[in-house]
């Protein structure tokens, strides 16, 4: 997924919309329970909305063409660079998509809470459908509060990337399993030039900046978002754990001296990533950027690897996010949108093309064991995080992403040195952040 989350807000929508053949009646499932399917035989247009472009949109496509397995005659539009905001657009017009897709769950509590997404669980308990063929983190980042609004298709899973030539040129034999051991790694593979200036960063710890996020880096410290009351929890030691590691590599390289660096670096998802242009020698980042890596540095010669921890026992610890896909407020053929999103969700076969396709993590059981999943070394890394019980989802709260937004800029302005105290400014994020979703009525 680019990011695909790439960077963090990637977004899938399918809107559907029946020809006059079609069966089922619009509406949204809380007025008369779930939606009947169409028939088999029955005629209707499915047009599906995507933020995909180029090579995935065209493996996205093939995966809603799959669909048509089942309903044969079922004719499928499939328009890409479409975003959520356009989604609830078109809910507040009147004219919605009959199923959303996004490409991030930063938003998944306000849809829920909000209404935007319709309930899935009745259909979910009207079909059966066995939801533990889902993994637990993805299952969590997919509800709130117990309200199932959305199904997943496709994760990512976070993991270390370190280029395998500076390591060996700087006398490590392999990657860091610890923080305090990427600390090391990383001012031993800095290189700078005669004037002083960087020239290779070991790691970069600018936030944000490429996947460099707060909820990306969290894991690895055991930092949680909100406490037992539920009320925001940043003023804690594993926050400022997390924080004071980033600040001590700050300050290693020198602030301003990292911002003209960074400054000189190319795009996220362009060839002209620091990673692949060897600018930088270990980063975090997605199983899709394998993808990346293959396609645009095909002679680079790097590994992967679970993200260093604060605690050896942490090790295998891993972030996970993924598109998500709902059937809006106001969708006019719901029956037919429920199909779609089950299709896509537990459909092996279609999950492990689409996988295979785009390089992101299967969200079944199934699908991750399915001998046609295409594992090389490099991408087994996060295969087997997923597989494990060590993943952390996204934080899930009616506010959209404004705490991650909250946490980051405050990360922004604690590295650039304006934070006097880092425990007193955290409880202050955490005042703001209660405050906000206070405010929300949710």
């Amino acid at each position: 997924m680019r990011k695909l989350h790439r960077a963090t807000s990637l977004l899938v929508a399918a809107a559907v919309s029946l020809t006059a053949c079609a069966a089922g009646s619009g509406g949204d499932t809380t007025a008369g329970g779930p939606a009947a399917a169409p028939g088999a035989d029955e005629a209707f247009t499915l047009t599906v909305w995507s933020n995909y472009s180029g090579r995935e949109l065209a493996e996205v496509t093939k995966a809603l063409e799959s669909f048509k397995a089942k309903y044969p005659n079922a004719e499928i539009e499939h328009e890409g660079s479409q975003d959520d905001d356009k989604i609830t657009a078109g809910i507040r017009g009147g004219n919605p998509p009959d199923v959303a897709m996004s490409w991030a769950t930063d938003n998944i509590g306000q849809f829920c809470s909000s209404g935007t997404f319709q309930p899935l669980q009745p259909y979910v308990d009207r079909d059966r459908v066995d939801l533990g063929q889902i993994h637990d983190a993805v299952r969590s980042y997919t509800e709130y509060k117990g309200n199932r609004c959305a199904m997943p298709l496709l994760s990512d899973v976070y993991g270390l990337y370190y280029n395998e030539d500076m390591l060996a040129e700087a006398g490590l034999t392999g990657p860091p399993r610890t923080t305090a051991e990427l600390l090391d790694h990383a001012k031993r593979t800095t290189k700078r030039a005669a004037d002083g200036s960087i020239e290779v960063a070991g790691f970069l710890p600018t936030m944000p900046f490429y996947a460099n996020n707060p909820q990306n880096w969290a894991p690895h410290f055991g930092a949680a978002w909100a406490g037992p009351d539920g009320k925001s929890s940043l003023a804690t030691p594993e926050w400022a754990e997390m924080l004071r590691f980033q600040k001590e590599l700050v300050d290693f390289y020198g602030y301003e001296d990292l911002e003209r660096f960074r400054a000189g670096l190319g795009q996220q998802y362009s060839p002209d990533h620091a990673f692949h242009q060897r600018k930088i020698a270990m980063m975090i980042d997605g199983e899709y950027r394998t993808a990346f890596l293959d396609d645009q540095a095909p002679d680079l010669a790097y590994g992967t690897a679970p993200f260093p921890t604060s605690k050896p026992e942490m090790h295998g610890t891993g972030f996970t996010t993924g598109s998500i896909m709902g059937i809006p407020k106001g969708a006019k053929n719901p029956g037919a949108a429920w199909e779609l999103i089950k299709h896509l969700s537990f459909n092996t076969d279609a999950i492990v093309d689409l996988a295979n396709g785009i390089k992101n993590i299967p969200t079944t059981k199934a699908a991750l064991d399915d001998p046609r999943l295409e594992v090389d070394e490099d991408f087994r890394t996060f295969v087997d995080l997923a597989r494990s019980d060590k993943l952390r989802g996204n934080p899930v709260t009616p506010i959209g992403n404004a705490h991650i937004k909250a946490v980051g800029d405050f990360a922004s302005s604690w590295q650039s040195g304006a934070v006097p105290d880092l425990l007193a400014g955290l409880a202050e994020v955490d005042r703001r952040i209660d405050e906000q979703i206070a405010k929300s009525g949710k």
